[in-house]
């Protein structure tokens, strides 16, 4: 061993395992702090609620009331990624539930023929507003704003200042219907508890493989036993959650159409050429020009995008009253961009992903159930999800500057 060696190993910090550790830990806790946020308004309002929260009931109540604005922060999420903001999206909602009801109930199509003509209308809206983004260069603030008002006066024109009710059942679904009794009627539904087994061994195995593949390549992994905790960890949440809903009425219809878009957008922005491009417009709109991304062809596809969530997710509300309002999307877009800011998004674009926006429009639909729970008025309700997407942004800027040295 020469002297160079020694002096190496004389003056180079000594591997600490213990701090490597604890460490990694931190580290984790600090990327999923969103999620150890929602954890923590579960927890305050299952104890100031004595329980009621986590009965299964409200449970899956939670999911079918919060599941349209669920399926708006899964778009909204990719329009702030990339820098944009869409204003529009309760008025596009609005508007497709009234005409899905003149198609379903009035002119009476069948019910699947209703649903697809409703989500084509709402791609179109998208794409409207999109060639004005993209090809015209008007911000999307305007547009939407626009937007907003053109579509809620569409919806008014279509409704008549009346309502459409009386939806066929199979329409329903979308917002009322659950996957139960499939094998028989039992206290505890087999499916439900058979998806979650086959889940969590589908989320094992990944994030198993996961771990291996970055020690092959020579990369730092997390301590095992904090890697099985987190495994135990989720697999008792999942197993939870699913036999709340089994002994309830068993899978709503809408979990599994997020469930299918989680999934689907999952693999979109994270393995896809245009997830990527979508990413790179977000952190520099100017960079990714001059390496061949074409910002206005992405740009136009967000919002074509968006305009068929909102159709989506207008559908879904729809179903679950079984009527079309002229009041139906009062509010959505802030409850979805409030969602996609407190599950991580940033501001400035480039930052955001569907999980966060997920946990995100969790967060909100547990606040609004805990405090009507608790009785408390829409006026604080309203006042406190204020202070918590306020809190939410400054966390983020607040990162930045510390990041930046600033």
């Amino acid at each position: 061993m020469s002297d160079n060696d020694t002096l190496v190993e004389q003056v180079g910090p000594p591997k600490n395992r213990a701090t490597s550790a604890i460490s990694h830990v931190i580290t984790d806790l600090g990327k999923n702090g969103i999620f150890i946020a929602l954890i923590a308004v579960v927890v305050l309002f299952s104890i100031l609620t004595q329980g009621i929260l986590l009965r299964p009931q409200n449970i899956s109540n939670l999911i079918v009331q919060n599941g349209y604005i669920l399926i708006l922060a899964i778009g909204m999420v990719i329009v702030i990624v990339a820098g944009h903001i869409d204003l529009s999206v309760g008025s596009v909602a609005a508007f497709i539930g009234a005409v899905s009801g003149v198609f379903a109930v009035k002119m009476e199509l069948p019910w699947w023929i209703a649903i697809i003509l409703s989500l084509l209308i709402g791609a179109l809206a998208g794409a409207w507003q999109g060639f004005w983004i993209a090809y015209v260069g008007i911000p999307a603030f305007i547009v939407t704003l626009a937007g907003m008002l053109i579509f809620r006066g569409l919806a008014l024109v279509v409704l008549g200042n009346s309502n459409i009710g009386s939806f066929p059942e199979e329409y329903r679904a979308l917002g009322n219907g659950f996957l139960t009794n499939v094998f028989g009627e039992f206290p505890v539904d087999p499916l439900t508890m058979g998806i979650a087994v086959i889940a969590i061994v589908g989320l094992v195995v990944q994030q198993v493989r996961s771990r291996a593949g970055r020690q092959s390549y020579g990369q730092d992994v997390e301590p095992i036993a904090w890697f099985i905790a987190k495994l135990v960890l989720v697999t008792v949440g999942v197993l939870a959650f699913a036999y709340a809903l089994a002994t309830f009425k068993g899978i709503p219809v809408t979990l599994i159409i997020l469930a299918v878009l989680v999934m689907i957008y999952g693999i979109v922005t994270n393995r896809s050429v245009f997830g990527r491009h979508v990413y790179a417009i977000g952190g520099n709109r100017h960079a990714a020009e001059l390496s061949g991304v074409k910002t206005r062809r992405v740009d136009f596809l967000i919002f074509v995008n968006m305009g068929f969530l909102a159709a989506l997710a207008g559908l879904v509300f729809t179903a679950r009253l079984n009527l079309a309002g002229p009041k139906a999307g009062d509010g959505f877009e802030l409850e979805a961009i409030s969602a996609a800011f407190i599950g991580g998004a940033a501001v400035q674009g480039g930052v955001g992903t569907i999980g966060g926006a997920i946990i995100g429009g969790l967060i909100i639909g547990v606040l609004n159930n805990g405090m009507s729970i608790l009785g408390i008025g829409i006026e604080w309700q309203q006042a406190v999800k204020g202070l918590v997407l306020l809190f939410a942004v400054a966390f983020d800027v607040f990162n930045k500057r510390r990041a930046g040295g600033r």
